[in-house]
């Protein structure tokens, strides 16, 4: 049983090395997005030629004014595009290890193991099920959190000269709060698995 809680115990390492680029990525996500947001509320402006003024005489100064905010957006949106592949990637690790923990670890032996065990505690190390739950609330939060923000990312390709200031700001507030990720939850799993090493 000891054996199998330091399998676990390993899969939790390698989950927490994953899990420590996730606020990397968001920082580059919602600095991306700010610099999107910009260039949003910018279009709007060109797209008058009123605001123009006197500029109006040079032939075809807004739409090349419009074309390069436009490359630029485009740059940016496949840059947000790449980050939340990042995010995916890590999710579908987190996946991974629960599944595999799951069943290589807890169904791959010669038996079954019974409730009994899967509840048994040995010394201060944690129990099979406090591994496989830790494993699967893990995986849960940050895949609602990396769903979240692909809606988001979705919201602002599919209408961003639709969107107005405010908006882009509730969106950007949104992603900037990561709210099904409460960080003091996601530690408190990771002390569990390791309580003995405290």
């Amino acid at each position: 049983m000891e054996a199998m809680v330091n399998k676990f115990q390993a899969k939790f390492r390698k989950a927490k090395e994953e899990i420590s680029r996730w606020d990397e990525l968001q920082s580059h996500l919602v600095s991306h997005f700010r610099n999107a947001s910009s260039i949003i509320d910018r279009l709007q402006v060109l797209q008058n030629s009123k605001n123009y003024a006197d500029l109006n005489c040079i032939n075809g100064i807004q739409d090349a004014l419009l074309s390069k905010q436009m490359g630029s957006l485009e740059n940016i949106m496949v840059s947000m595009r790449n980050t939340l592949e990042e995010f995916h990637k890590i999710v579908l690790f987190l996946e991974k290890i629960h599944r595999d923990g799951g069943g290589q670890i807890v169904k791959g032996g010669s038996s079954r193991l019974t409730i009994k065990q899967l509840q048994q505690r040995v010394g201060v190390k944690p129990t099979l099920n406090d591994c496989l739950d830790g494993l699967l609330f893990l995986h849960d939060i940050h895949n609602s959190e990396y769903q979240l923000k692909v809606s988001i990312i979705s919201a602002v390709s599919a209408g961003a000269l639709k969107l107005s200031g405010s908006d882009l700001s509730a969106l950007l507030q949104l992603l900037i709060d990561q709210p099904n990720i409460p960080s003091e939850e996601v530690q408190f799993a990771f002390d569990i698995i390791f309580a003995e090493e405290c």
